[in-house]
């Protein structure tokens, strides 16, 4: 089973994008999301950098939440 933690896209570039989580940044590739990707939207990403689905802002916020306490962190906003 893989979990994996709502990321929230800071910068586009092309087929490339960076996403924040808990403070860390990272790129990721695009290739597997359908559509246009905004700055502020949240996504999953899999092992190997790839983000392969969006997540409703409100699903993402409610996630981060619940991990936040389960790993003792504040919850970003």
């Amino acid at each position: 089973m893989c979990m994996a933690i709502p990321s929230r896209v800071v910068a586009l570039a092309g087929e490339m994008a960076t996403v924040e989580c808990f403070g860390e940044r990272r790129e990721v590739s695009l290739m597997l999301i359908e559509g246009k990707l905004a700055l502020g939207d949240y996504v999953l990403v899999q092992a190997g950098g790839f983000a392969y689905e969006r997540v409703e802002p409100d699903a993402a916020i409610e996630a981060l939440s619940i991990f936040s306490e389960v790993i003792g962190l504040a919850a970003p906003a």
